[in-house]
């Protein structure tokens, strides 16, 4: 527009009227005028189109830990529900079939005697290790006893099912875990690992490590079993279930594991949460 207007201007011969010049510093301050607004415009929709991501995203995410959240207290209800059912029901059954062995020992001959004695042991046993898993289900029990506490028990009840060993290691100074809730969920992280232990890993040791210092809490679990390839179990429910959990508590969560070579979990939670 401007290139066009002084051909015209030209075409006509030298610039010289004052009212030419004006015309002409009219016409570029106009366009100057049209190309900032243009130019502002952009800017303010790009800022605008920008916090509308933004907001989408945190919704997004606010959504997703709300449904991570509510699943996690459906888990933690169905667990309880579990514990309860274990410890009211089979463990009410389970102490009648001992009372009534025990009782059927006395009335049999020698030859029978030691046989159920042996059976009476093993129902005893097995109400111990019910009693026990019922427990480690019930987030309240867990927090009454605290979080080394409970680990150490999980690990013990583990130990006696079928490792060689199975060991927590505290190291500094423990600091508790001010968000209750956040406990829990460390623990079922922890606990979910174990059970794929018991379940897949074909493992003769499992080991606990807690590491406290100022500011994080780092966990270290590790099974000396036959490994796995992790990118073939990537969508598996269990480690999405670990990942979602320790998204919630805003905790980094790794998990490592070679064919051959065990698996190893890290977790680090920020513990002025």
């Amino acid at each position: 527009m401007t290139n066009s207007l002084l051909i015209a201007l030209q075409e006509k011969g030298p610039v010289s009227t004052a009212a030419e010049r004006y015309l002409l510093v009219y016409m570029i301050g106009v366009l100057l005028i049209v190309c900032t607004l243009i130019i502002i415009f952009f800017i303010v929709f790009q800022k605008r189109k920008n916090k509308l991501l933004l907001d989408k995203i945190k919704l997004q995410k606010a959504f997703d830990e709300e449904i991570s959240r509510t699943q996690a207290e459906i888990q933690e209800q169905t667990l309880k529900s579990i514990g309860w059912e274990l410890h009211d029901n089979v463990g009410q059954l389970l102490s009648v079939a001992s009372m009534q062995l025990s009782i059927l020992g006395t009335q049999v001959s020698p030859e029978i005697k030691g046989s159920i004695k042996e059976t009476t042991n093993i129902v005893r046993d097995s109400l111990k290790e019910v009693r026990s898993l019922s427990k480690s289900l019930n987030n309240e029990v867990i927090l009454n006893n605290g979080f080394e506490k409970s680990i150490s028990n999980e690990l013990d009840r583990l130990k006696r099912m079928k490792f060689n060993s199975a060991e927590l290691i505290v190291k500094g100074k423990t600091i508790p875990i001010t968000n209750k809730k956040h406990e829990i969920i460390i623990f079922r992280i922890l606990q979910e690992f174990l059970s794929n232990a018991v379940k897949y890993s074909e493992a003769q040791n499992l080991k606990v490590l807690l590491d406290y210092n100022d500011k994080n809490l780092q966990i270290q679990a590790s099974d000396d079993g036959k490994g796995f390839d992790v990118e073939t179990v990537a969508k598996g429910a269990g480690l999405l279930n670990m990942k979602s959990r320790a998204a919630l508590i805003h905790a980094q969560f790794n998990l490592f594991s070679k064919i051959g070579e065990g698996v190893n979990l890290t977790i680090d939670y920020p513990l002025n949460q």
